[in-house]
């Protein structure tokens, strides 16, 4: 039984298959669903230390496109609302958020509260394309500072796990 741990790590480390892995995981992570897409990334990482790179463009690719469509959700969601009770809805808790605008989504990468952050960026109607810039910047950035700071606290070849 785990002999087949060492075969699935080894086909998910192959730089073909990890990065459509990392795009994947990232993508899915930044909809709603809880999960975290980092593990994934640093996995990789460790295990082909020449995809630092691209392992870092593809999860930022996959993690803004998922924040895209969870803006989607959120703009679909305000327009069903609004047709459902026949006039604009104005959220107070959320006019703070309304001040900022699309700057707000540079927050997109927080743990718990960032993807939800793009949904309500959607259903305040706040610009698609200024949205995802700021995404695309947050989520670059939290990728190269956690995958660096990883690599840097748990040194080390992992190598051997993927044979």
């Amino acid at each position: 039984m785990d002999a087949w741990i060492p075969s699935l790590l080894h086909t998910l480390s192959l730089p073909e298959v990890g990065l459509t892995t990392v795009f994947v995981v990232a993508f899915v992570s930044a909809t709603l669903l809880p999960m975290g897409s980092e593990p994934a990334v640093f996995a990789l990482v460790k295990l082909n230390p020449e995809l630092f790179w691209p392992a870092i463009l593809v999860a930022t690719v996959g993690n803004t496109l998922g924040g895209a469509v969870s803006w989607a959700m959120g703009y679909g969601a305000h327009a069903a609302i609004d047709r459902a009770r026949g006039s604009p809805t104005h959220l107070r808790a959320l006019d703070w958020l309304e001040r900022f605008g699309p700057k707000a989504c540079l927050l997109s990468w927080l743990p718990a509260v960032g993807d939800p952050l793009c949904a309500v960026a959607g259903w305040l109607k706040f610009p698609f394309w200024p949205c995802v810039a700021y995404m695309a910047v947050g989520k670059f950035a939290r990728y190269v500072v956690m995958t660096a700071g990883l690599l840097w606290l748990v040194p080390g070849d992992w190598s051997a796990l993927a044979r």
